[in-house]
């Protein structure tokens, strides 16, 4: 094989499309204890945000410092899977579009908004008070999908699975502007 077909194949295959990432979900999460008036309160705030119903988040383990049993509601999540470009863009807006570079692992992103006012479009509810949330946003690639439907899946080689923390810091940076601390 030539030179030039050499360096064309390595071309080929940084175009491909089935190589560029995409953001899978997000999930928004208030840890809110066993106070069950501040668990409705963040049920409500986090679907006037997603504008999905949350679920409750069950705890597992028993923790008797924060007067937490086995199996009591300690928090709210949603998990928004449709057009989550838009909701992604707006929840790093209210952290100036800045993130740590750590917290950046293979295939996600995971941010803190400290309080939920710093969200454009959302008003302070005095019902509601101030809560802080966690973000986390997953990536994939294009074809993951093989390897979970029913009929004739396959397996996906290792390299497709798994986003590496470069190409997620060049789509942040790229797509949506982000800057890293």
């Amino acid at each position: 094989m030539s030179e030039k077909a050499a360096a064309k194949s390595k071309e080929e295959r940084s175009a491909n499309p089935m190589r560029d990432i995409s953001i899978d979900k997000v999930i928004v999460n208030i840890g809110t204890g066993s106070d069950e008036q501040k668990q409705k309160n963040a049920k409500k705030l986090i679907e006037t945000i997603t504008g999905v119903k949350p679920t409750d988040e069950i705890s597992k383990k028993r923790n008797p410092s924060f007067k937490i049993t086995k199996g009591s509601k300690i928090g709210a999540y949603a998990t928004v899977r449709k057009d989550p470009d838009k909701l992604v863009k707006r929840l790093l807006e209210a952290v100036d579009m800045r993130v740590k570079e750590s917290s950046i692992s293979n295939n996600s992103l995971s941010f803190g908004i400290n309080e939920y006012i710093d969200i454009n479009g959302i008003k302070y509810d005095p019902t509601v008070g101030m809560l802080g949330m966690n973000v986390n946003v997953s990536f994939r690639r294009k074809g993951v999908r093989v390897a979970e439907r029913k009929v004739r899946n396959s397996r996906i080689p290792r390299k497709h699975r798994i986003v590496p923390r470069d190409e997620i810091k060049d789509y942040l940076s790229k797509r949506l502007g982000v800057n890293f601390v």
